[in-house]
């Protein structure tokens, strides 16, 4: 298999590099094993900068370069570096510890969110909480009334339990993104009501998670080019071999681009969240394409005897639901006809 390696987004110092590279091994030293981490999270998590900062590349390219090595190691980066940064907007300082952020709509009734005195407690069942049974804290969405609001929750306390047996994914087997019900659990709130979803950074860590596909699809492209190094030309293989790289470096470029727009200031607002949208819609595109190529160039032997190969394969694939498809579609196609004229 080939070695964990940085996946640099724009042009790091390098001392950026040298982190990228101890991210990466990091990463690949923990792969598969949540405890590990989430102790490699806490590490990069108190060293990175946030995005937004002037070094929003280096966030990106971190979470790329983990990515690359390992996806269950990456999930459990992505949303613990979210919250500090969520936190970090909001004017607040992290308590220590692990962080998730739950923030997603399930079905049934929602989490709902009463005041208690200065604080409030939350009643209720969150979905999609994922390490929710392992996590010191989390950011988490409820309804005040008619609202939506964030709020920050110890998940150690015995108002906070897992739901057993929900969970029973094939790819991410690791993340246990199960339910969590909460039964008067005492909460903080983090900004006012809808302020979660207004803020420029929401839509900045929604292209965070596109970096994730990315380094992801970069693990499995290098799969590609060991296995045409190893063995005798075979001019399928290149073909999918070259197409994958042109499509990872639009998924490249265009999260370069953002990320000069992030530290540029010109990323917030309606113009944050349709770039939010493009970036996500090239980037998932590009790894789909890359889990295709990926199949019909390597053929079946690598998905049924390297482990490493199969579960990267499983963990992308569910990974990249968190793109909405079609439904992203129509609705940066929504965002389009109540805008300025794009530049096309």
């Amino acid at each position: 298999m080939p070695e964990p390696g940085p996946v640099p987004l724009g042009s790091p110092t390098g001392a950026e590099r040298d982190e990228l590279t101890e991210a990466a091994a990091g990463a690949a030293g923990a792969a598969g094993d949540v405890t590990a981490a989430l102790a490699l999270a806490g590490d990069l998590g108190a060293r990175l900068p946030t995005p937004g900062t002037g070094r929003t590349a280096h966030v990106w390219s971190a979470l790329a370069s983990v990515a690359a090595a390992d996806l269950t190691v990456a999930r459990t980066l992505e949303p613990h570096l979210d919250a500090l940064a969520i936190l970090d907007q909001a004017c607040e300082t992290a308590p220590p510890g692990t962080w998730g952020v739950f923030a997603a709509e399930g079905p049934g009734e929602p989490l709902r969110a009463e005041p208690d005195g200065t604080a409030y407690v939350l009643t209720g069942r969150k979905h999609w909480c994922s390490l929710g049974g392992v996590l010191d804290h989390a950011l988490v969405s409820a309804w005040v009334g008619e609202e939506r609001q964030l709020f920050a929750v110890d998940l150690t306390q015995d108002a906070v339990t897992p739901v057993p047996g929900k969970w029973v994914a094939r790819g991410l087997v690791a993340v246990d993104s199960g339910p969590l019900d909460f039964s008067g659990a005492a909460a903080r709130a983090v900004g006012a009501p809808g302020w979660y979803l207004e803020r420029p950074g929401f839509a900045w860590g929604g292209i965070g998670v596109a970096a994730v596909w990315f380094g992801g699809a970069v693990g499995i492209a290098r799969r590609m080019l060991s296995a045409s190094a190893s063995r005798p030309p075979d001019q399928v293989a290149l073909m999918h071999l070259g197409a994958v790289d042109a499509q990872l470096h639009a998924a490249r470029c265009v999260l370069e681009n953002a990320a000069h727009a992030v530290d540029a200031g010109t990323l917030g607002g309606a113009d944050g969240w349709r770039a939010a949208l493009r970036v996500r819609e090239v980037v998932a595109l590009a790894a789909e394409d890359v889990l295709r190529r990926a199949a019909h160039g390597l053929g079946p032997g690598p998905l049924a005897t390297d482990d490493e190969h199969a579960r990267r394969v499983a963990d992308l694939e569910l990974y990249l639901r968190q793109w909405h498809a079609e439904r992203d579609q129509a609705a940066l196609g929504e965002a389009l006809l109540r805008s300025e004229p794009s530049g096309w």
